[in-house]
C-alpha cells in the first residue's frame, strides 16, 4: 500500500483585523488562497483539504479547479483547532495509510513548493516526528506532524492550533529556515507593506 503525505489548508478565518478576505487579496496577480493551494498541489502531496469556514462561498470560485477536496468548517468562530480536526478527519476518510500530514496557512505570501518540498525530505532524512519553519526565532507552519500526533491534533482544545503541539515536543523537532514565514497578512497595513517590497 501506497504511504502518503497529506496537506491541510487553513483558510476558514473571518480576517477581522482586516475587515475582508485575506484569502482573496492578490500578490503578485494571483490571491493568496490561489498562490497556497497552487503551492500545495505542486508539492506532489496528496490529498490535500482545503478548510472554508467564513465567505467560504466568494473563496470557492476561486479554487475549485484544483485537485483538492474543499471541506466547510461550521465552527470556525470557534478557532483554528476546529479547522484541523475538520481537515485532518476529512484527509483520513479520503486515505487510510497517510504516514504525515503538513499544516499549511493562507497568508504566508512567500510560501512556496520549495520549503514543502524541503520539509517532506528532512522529515525522511532525520526520521522526526515533527518538522516546523523556523523564523523570528519562533517554530511555525507550515509544519509536518507525523501520524503519531494525530490524535493529539483531533483533541486539541486551544484556539490558536497546533503551535502548542511543536511547544510540547520540542525535542522532536527538525526545523527548515523559512525567514520570509514571518511575513503574514492580519491588517491592512501588513498588506500595504507586502505590496511595497
Amino acid at each position: 500500500m501506497d504511504k502518503s503525505i497529506g496537506i491541510i489548508i487553513l483558510a476558514a478565518g473571518a480576517s477581522t483585523r482586516l475587515g475582508q478576505p485575506k484569502q482573496l487579496l492578490i500578490y503578485q496577480k494571483y490571491s493568496l488562497i490561489f498562490n497556497t493551494v497552487k503551492v500545495a498541489v505542486n508539492s506532489g502531496c496528496a490529498p490535500i483539504v482545503v478548510v472554508l469556514g467564513a465567505y467560504a462561498d466568494l473563496i470557492f470560485p476561486e479554487i475549485r479547479n484544483f485537485p483538492v477536496k474543499i471541506v466547510k468548517n461550521c465552527n470556525w468562530q470557534e478557532g483554528m483547532n476546529t479547522s484541523i480536526k475538520v481537515g485532518l478527519n476529512s484527509l483520513k476518510a479520503n486515505k487510510k495509510n497517510l504516514i504525515a500530514t503538513v499544516l499549511m496557512v493562507c497568508d504566508q505570501p512567500f510560501i512556496s513548493t520549495q520549503i514543502i518540498k524541503k520539509i517532506i525530505n528532512l522529515y525522511y532524512l532525520k526520521g522526526k516526528e515533527i518538522v516546523a519553519c523556523e523564523y523570528a526565532h519562533t517554530f511555525g507552519v507550515p509544519a509536518l506532524f507525523s501520524a503519531k500526533f494525530f490524535p493529539e491534533m483531533l483533541n486539541l482544545k486551544t484556539a490558536k492550533g497546533a503551535k502548542q503541539i511543536i511547544k510540547n515536543y520540542s525535542h522532536l523537532v527538525a526545523t527548515v529556515d523559512f525567514p520570509k514565514g514571518e511575513i503574514d497578512i492580519d491588517t491592512f497595513a501588513d498588506y500595504e507593506r507586502l505590496t511595497n517590497l
